[in-house]
């Protein structure tokens, strides 16, 4: 069964976005394909928490957005991590994994 947005801890979807992007820039429906993808269709965000997500990053200074070409030739918005976004990727990361390891630690609790 899927997991959807309002399933995810907060934040946790910036974090998929800054990861996802480590691979290059991508438009909005090629990032919400290649993390379903990489959850082997586990996680699907739905546009109507990506787009806020994604402005909202951009705002922070943690993506750029840049208009270009799509693989079907339709003009698309194309985003890019920046050096902000890598740094804000790193602190995630390690907070995600605290944030896991805590839990694990509470699940195996006898």
């Amino acid at each position: 069964m899927p997991i959807t947005k309002t399933e995810l801890l907060q934040g946790t979807l910036d974090l998929l976005i800054l990861k996802t992007l480590t691979a290059g820039p991508m438009h909005g429906y090629s990032i919400v394909q290649r993390i379903q993808q990489r959850s082997e269709d586990l996680l699907v965000v739905e546009e109507g928490s990506l787009y806020p997500c994604l402005y909202r990053m951009e705002g922070k200074g943690w993506i750029a957005a840049e208009w270009g070409k799509s693989e079907n030739n339709r003009r698309a918005k194309f985003y890019s991590l920046t050096r902000a976004g890598r740094k804000q990727l790193e602190e995630e990361t390690v907070t995600w994994q605290r944030v896991q390891r805590a839990i694990t630690l509470v699940l195996q609790a006898v």
